[in-house]
């Protein structure tokens, strides 16, 4: 099943068009209309863009076509960077406990304070957040540093303990990344 969704709201001859081609774009197409909008938008799951011929209250992620005639290239070419447009504002403040990452600037800030962090230093984060339970040594080397579980290495005790280090300074908190029997969890 796609992830990106195009939902044409009250507009049939779009969707007839992008209907036709849809084989050619990476996308899932939906029409909608007043009588089936509300539980169209709410079952909606993923990135998603609705496209129409006049703005809609409430909708950040909207497309009007306003323009015509218009060209069906043209057309793909402003879904995809409206897609794109919508994946970077999303990466610039993932919730990670009090702190806001941005994936796009690599930083995590929390109010006023801002820290760069690394490719590594995000991608562990990441992880760790994502993480439903304390994750050991051996799966973050794997995962993360994409290292086989036979190597002797410190790097990931490392890493953290350099990140802890960088998020102590800066916030004063001792408890972002805790060690506990079962492994590394961020609370």
């Amino acid at each position: 099943m796609n992830s990106k969704k195009i939902i044409i709201y009250q507009y049939d001859a779009m969707f007839n068009i992008l209907n036709e081609i849809s084989e050619r774009f990476n996308f899932e197409l939906t029409r909608a209309d007043e009588e089936n909008f509300d539980e169209i938008i709410g079952n909606l799951k993923g990135d998603f863009l609705l496209i129409t011929k006049k703005p809609l209250d409430n909708f950040k992620n909207f497309f009007i076509i306003d323009e015509k005639p218009i060209r069906i290239k043209k057309l793909i070419e402003q879904i995809n960077l409206s897609f794109l447009k919508n994946k970077f504002s999303a990466q610039s403040g993932v919730v990670v406990g009090a702190y806001k990452l941005d994936l796009n600037s690599r930083e995590i800030r929390k109010k006023d304070i801002k820290i760069p962090l690394t490719e590594r230093e995000v991608n562990l984060i990441l992880f760790l957040k994502n993480s439903k339970k304390p994750v050991k040594i051996e799966e973050l080397q794997k995962k993360v540093w994409e290292y086989g579980s036979e190597l002797e290495t410190h790097t990931v005790e490392t890493h953290i303990y350099r990140l802890r280090k960088k998020i102590k300074e800066k916030f004063h908190d001792e408890s972002f990344i805790l060690s506990i029997k079962e492994g590394y969890i961020i609370k």
